[in-house]
């Protein structure tokens, strides 16, 4: 892991937006794996070991929500100029990355999104970085 932003704490968002606030945070990991055997192999499995229950709903509470981002340096999903949890983190450790469409960089996205959600730096919490 080569670096890791901020841990934002978010209100849940959807049709199953009555639960807890999700804590969010992105990472940068190199891996020779392909995204979808290191989603299905690597993070699946991190995620049953500290207690994920996969149910119907994508945005019920969960103890642990790993997602892919960018591989390769491409823009991976595409939703991080919509939503604070994933923009956010990301905004920190790509602030100038833009948007193909739009033209907005991540951390214009961030500041926009900022106003509309109320979201909060939690720096307390902190993630180990093993080099």
């Amino acid at each position: 892991m080569e670096m890791v932003s901020t841990t934002w704490e978010t209100p849940p968002a959807g049709e199953d937006a009555s639960g807890p606030n999700f804590l969010n945070a992105v990472a940068i990991i190199r891996t020779t794996l392909e995204p979808e055997i290191l989603k299905s192999q690597v993070i699946r499995s991190i995620e049953a070991r500290l207690g994920r229950q996969r149910t119907g709903s994508k945005n019920a509470p969960r103890t642990i929500d790993l997602d892919i981002l960018r591989v390769d340096n491409q823009r991976f999903d595409p939703q991080v100029w919509e939503l604070p949890h994933l923009a956010l983190p990301l905004a920190e450790l790509f602030p100038d990355l833009s948007n193909p469409e739009s033209g907005e960089t991540l951390s214009q996205a961030a500041a926009r999104l900022r106003t509309s959600v109320s979201v909060r730096p939690r720096p307390e919490v902190a993630w180990h970085v093993n080099s």
